[in-house]
């Protein structure tokens, strides 16, 4: 297997860590806007000549196909944000390779109903393509991260050996994480931040398909395993909600998030003021007039969340909870990953919660590249079996739970 890996910030980085110390691939070519950062990367990996560092332009589909086809990659591994979706999505596929996301196409709220009706869904354009791509024989492999991603595997698993009828699945995610010496600091890139929690969240019911609510709707306290302990978590837009159903049968799926009240407050004062926006706005200069997007200049202004792994504290926990009926009786369950930034930092040298999206990717890369995985179309993770990916992520030395409820 000959990888392309676009984008080395904290997620790529990580990958590339997770990476190196697996046999599967012959080749992974690192490649990033900035060529510093492409090059940091594969020089942190002690010359393991797998690795070789590249500059593109994610927007540019014509540079990412040349790309691809100069190193004879047969695979595509998307770690930019989700502007760039599409066009890594249509690199690939003229290009002939396969695909991997970690998020999906973006959303656009329903013009007039945006708390009731979908509008355009997260993954439609992609799903738009899906037989184009199953023609060809050619595999995307859209939202395997860890949410989405390893919270989708574990709803088949769900699916497949836990219950014989679901009622609802909701994934629910939650830490305890402290950064020292900031008041507000993600854990995680503010873009794809505030895109998934100020859109309408998405819910699932069967005998109604998929609706809006408004963003942090249906407040709970989740209880989180390992120590992390009560969050209260929200709705939020995200992936999971319209990937599940597609291939796991339950009557309702939800995405919750653990932000807490601080956190909320932000985002809705950043709302308040458009900062959320990604429409350039004109801002006087020397110059004359710049146009420059307002949530790029919020991400600008805060902390980038790969540098922030000195100063991170505790735990992040991802998972999915599932009630159901198994042999007639009612069950309730909580499968989960928890990362520990100690562990992760000491490691890996990657905080948290990168390092766990990372992992989840290269997981499924080895899975295709020995075949115990393969398809053709635009898939989730739920299309496969899910056991083959349990195990080979308990054998990457981060193993994960299973709390009856």
């Amino acid at each position: 297997m000959r990888v392309l890996l676009v984008g080395a910030g904290g997620v790529g980085t990580a990958i590339t860590r997770i990476a190196a110390r697996r046999p599967f691939f012959e080749a992974m070519v690192v490649a990033d806007y900035d060529p510093a950062r492409a090059s940091a990367a594969v020089a942190a990996l002690d010359g393991d000549d797998r690795f070789h560092a590249e500059r593109v332009d994610a927007s540019d589909e014509a540079a990412v196909t040349a790309l691809l086809a100069r190193h004879r990659c047969d695979v595509l591994l998307n770690a930019t944000d989700p502007r760039f979706v599409m066009p890594l999505f249509h690199a690939a596929r003229a290009a002939r390779a396969h695909y991997v996301d970690m998020a999906m196409s973006l959303s656009r709220p329903h013009p007039e109903r945006p708390y009731e009706e979908c509008g355009v869904r997260l993954g439609d354009a992609q799903f738009a393509e899906a037989d184009e791509w199953a023609e060809a024989g050619a595999l995307a492999l859209v939202g395997m991260g860890v949410e989405p991603g390893l919270s989708d595997v574990f709803a088949r698993y769900a699916a497949d050996e836990l219950f014989d009828e679901i009622e609802e699945i909701g994934i629910r995610d939650g830490a305890n994480l402290t950064v020292e010496g900031h008041d507000f600091a993600p854990s995680f890139s503010i873009w794809t931040t505030i895109e998934e929690c100020l859109n309408p969240p998405v819910v699932y019911e069967a005998d109604r398909g998929w609706f809006t609510t408004a963003p942090f709707s249906e407040p709970e306290v989740f209880d989180f395993p390992e120590g992390i302990g009560p969050v209260e978590c929200v709705n939020v837009e995200h992936e999971e909600v319209l990937l599940v159903p597609r291939w796991v049968k339950a009557r309702r799926v939800t995405f919750k998030y653990g932000l807490g009240g601080e956190f909320v407050e932000t985002l809705k004062t950043l709302h308040r003021l458009g900062l959320d926006r990604t429409a350039p706005v004109a801002v006087p200069s020397e110059r004359g007039p710049v146009p420059v997007s307002p949530r790029d200049v919020v991400a600008a202004c805060l902390p980038d969340p790969a540098t922030l792994g000195e100063l991170m504290q505790g735990k992040t926990c991802a998972g999915t909870w599932v009630r159901g009926v198994k042999n007639g009786a009612p069950r309730e369950v909580y499968l989960y990953h928890v990362v520990d930034n100690q562990w992760s930092m000491a490691e890996y040298g990657s905080q948290a919660v990168v390092w766990q999206t990372a992992v989840n990717p290269v997981v499924a890369l080895e899975l295709l590249a020995t075949g115990a995985w393969s398809g053709a179309g635009v898939l989730g993770p739920e299309a496969f079996p899910a056991r083959p990916f349990l195990d080979l992520l308990t054998e990457y030395g981060s193993p994960w739970g299973l709390r009856e409820q």
